[in-house]
């Protein structure tokens, strides 16, 4: 795991002047590669590469930018779990290190920009391709590695993290349509992010970049094309086997594994069954807690795993203190906001990790990939009465009966504010009006946004093209709203998963992103995805024996809930208050006039997060836009030389 960064132009750029950009861009990230660092420049001065690098595979030989002398140069950050394969069938004899990066180089020599096929992983990486004057670029099929870019002038800049681009941007300013997908929905569609001028790199894309062009090519996409010919129990035989094949290699490594423990389905399954795996010594087990309330402990669940599988489990007992010490760091290694307020426990569960290896696998993936949000639960149940109210129970739309569903609503018990929002308005329209109305969080900020700024830009209708987009069967529900959260919402929760974990030098592996499975899990039609509305239900049966049966039965997870509404009205009033009092946070043009934090967050109930994606948004403009000069001196006093 590793920081990559570059600067590519048209014209020639003097030596001296790529080499302190690059050494710029390594020192904004070297938290991502706290063992080593360097830096390639082209004689010509076309191209340079930079990394900075976490030695987790061939610990002595990987050092990068790595050469395939005399045309090719790569900087790689990411694993290649099938290295070895790969490293066999392109011939040992032509190997000079036992790395994956050169695995890579290897593959684009024989294979070109189709090597991208032949990748089992998580990598975004780029190459420059001397003979052809080309930089190639590509990013794994979901999104675990990040890759940002800023194109202008004949000129492109490249990087893991945002804030290693920004000293070459010309202001630093809000990309205004991201600003109203964030505030929708807490992360951007697409290519946006938060930064004007700086993109991202699609997952299971590929960028070329040649005499100032840029080109983006999509070289995978999940196909949910149903497989009506194979039963329940085939499709239990080939998950089991997927599953035990990922992660085998996902514990590839020189150094050693161990696994987040939230308490829940994915991660206690990821971990139990890493842990059959890898049977001798010990296996380290990370999990985070806040001690205020029951409802926001699932240490119990966590423990039932680890005693299961003899597991060392180490937990943090997290409190407001460490909210106040640490929430600004959280968001200046975010880049930007995303997400929920889980990235918080997840820095702190990631530097509590970072103490003890340099690895963790975690559960990232399963509620987008098997089913596991409760709001497919609500917008299903909507569906299924208006189903059996016009009498069309039996279509396409309905995997399971209103009546099967009933003993799975107990899950709703803490969702009652959300129904009584959800039903007000709308209730059995379309079902893209529905699902788009489950995410949408803008509603809720209707006075405390200046709404004017961001027309005419409309986030549904962006949201309505990834919802009904062609690789999804429109008469499945179901796979619709797991296909838009597979889309979106899992590349928003990978940003966090890879930038709290590298904060801290710590790589995380997602298992469960694993290409053949996911394909294989899409093909699976819902009613046995679904049965009886049991969210995860097929991942659930297929391994009952492998959790403990706490684990298993629960119907109380919520994801990595944090008591923010409590300590907003306690420990912290004073704190958000005073962010929000400074001239500059009352100058933001996005905020409306008579903006009154105060009022906002009496009105947060538990789990909303209007007062938490105001507070993020506030702290980045705090870490970025006011910081600006900052990124520039970074630039202006970084080394000349390699």
């Amino acid at each position: 795991m590793c920081g990559i960064a570059g600067i590519v132009s048209r014209q020639a750029v003097p030596a001296g002047e790529l080499v302190r950009g690059l050494n710029a861009m390594n020192l904004l990230q070297k938290h991502r590669g706290p063992d080593g660092e360097g830096v390639w420049v082209d004689p010509s001065g076309h191209a340079g590469l930079a990394h900075v690098r976490l030695s987790i595979i061939d610990l002595t030989t990987g050092a990068q930018p790595m050469t395939d002398d005399p045309d090719l140069v790569i900087t790689f950050n990411g694993e290649i779990y099938n290295y070895r394969e790969l490293r066999h069938e392109l011939g040992p004899e032509n190997f000079s290190t036992t790395s994956d990066t050169e695995v890579i180089l290897k593959a684009y020599r024989k294979w070109g920009e189709q090597c991208v096929d032949h990748l089992r992983g998580m990598f975004a990486f780029a190459i420059w391709d001397e003979q052809k004057q080309r930089l190639f670029c590509a990013r794994d099929r979901f999104g675990i590695k990040p890759f940002y870019y800023y194109a202008n002038d004949g000129k492109i800049y490249f990087a893991s993290e945002i804030k290693a681009l920004v000293p070459f941007l010309p202001e630093v300013a809000t990309d205004l349509n991201g600003l109203k997908d964030y505030l929708s929905f807490q992360f951007t569609l697409g290519e946006k992010t938060l930064f004007k001028n700086v993109l991202q790199l699609l997952p299971a894309h590929t960028l070329t970049w040649r005499a100032g062009r840029v080109c983006l090519r999509n070289y995978w996409e999940v196909q949910f094309k149903l497989d009506w010919n194979h039963t329940r129990l085939y499709f239990q035989e080939e998950i089991r086997r997927l599953l035990w094949d990922s992660i085998n290699v996902h514990l590839r490594s020189d150094v050693p594994v161990g696994s987040y423990l939230s308490g829940g389905i994915d991660s206690s399954l990821v971990g139990g069954l890493a842990r059959q795996i890898q049977e001798e010594g010990p296996f380290h087990a990370f999990h985070g807690k806040f001690g205020v309330s029951q409802e926001y402990d699932e240490s119990r669940f966590a423990e039932a795993v680890a005693r299961k599988y003899s597991m060392d489990l180490h937990e943090g007992d997290f409190t407001s203190d460490d909210f106040l010490q640490n929430i600004s760091k959280v968001i200046y290694h975010l880049d930007f906001p995303v997400a929920g307020p889980g990235s918080f426990p997840q820095y702190m569960v990631s530097r509590l990790a970072s103490r003890h290896l340099k690895v963790v696998l975690g559960g990232q993936g399963g509620d987008e990939i098997f089913g596991g949000y409760v709001r497919y639960l609500i917008s299903y149940f909507e569906q299924c009465i208006k189903g059996a109210i016009d009498g069309n129970m039996n279509s396409g739309n309905f995997v399971v009966t209103y009546e099967s569903i009933i003993p799975n609503l107990a899950l709703l018990r803490n969702y009652k504010p959300l129904l009584k929002e959800f039903w007000r308005e709308g209730l059995f329209d379309e079902r893209d009006k529905r699902y788009f109305r489950l995410v949408n969080r803008a509603d809720g900020m209707k006075d405390a946004i200046n709404w004017k700024l961001l027309e005419p830009y409309s986030a549904f209708e962006t949201f309505r093209s990834i919802f009904w987009k062609k690789n999804v069967e429109k008469e499945s529900y179901f796979d619709s709203m797991t296909h838009f959260d597979f889309k979106t919402l899992l590349p928003a929760l990978l940003q966090v998963e890879d930038r709290m974990s590298m904060a801290h030098g710590l790589e995380s592996r997602v298992p469960l992103l694993d290409h053949p499975l996911v394909e294989l899990v899409a093909t699976i039609p819902s009613n046995i995805k679904f049965e009886n509305g049991t969210l995860k239900n097929l991942l659930k049966t297929t391994f009952a024996q492998d959790l403990p049966r706490e684990v298993l039965e629960r119907k109380d997870k919520m994801g990595f809930p944090v008591p923010l509404s409590e300590w907003m009205r306690g420990e912290l009033k004073e704190y958000i208050q005073d962010i929000f009092a400074t001239d500059k946070a009352r100058s933001r043009d996005y905020l409306a006039p008579g903006f009154n934090i105060r009022a906002l967050v009496e009105e947060e109930g538990k789990f909303t997060r209007k007062v938490w994606g105001l507070l993020s948004l506030e702290l980045w403009q705090n870490n970025f836009h006011d910081r600006a000069a900052e990124f520039k001196k970074v630039l202006s006093e970084a080394r000349p030389v390699a």
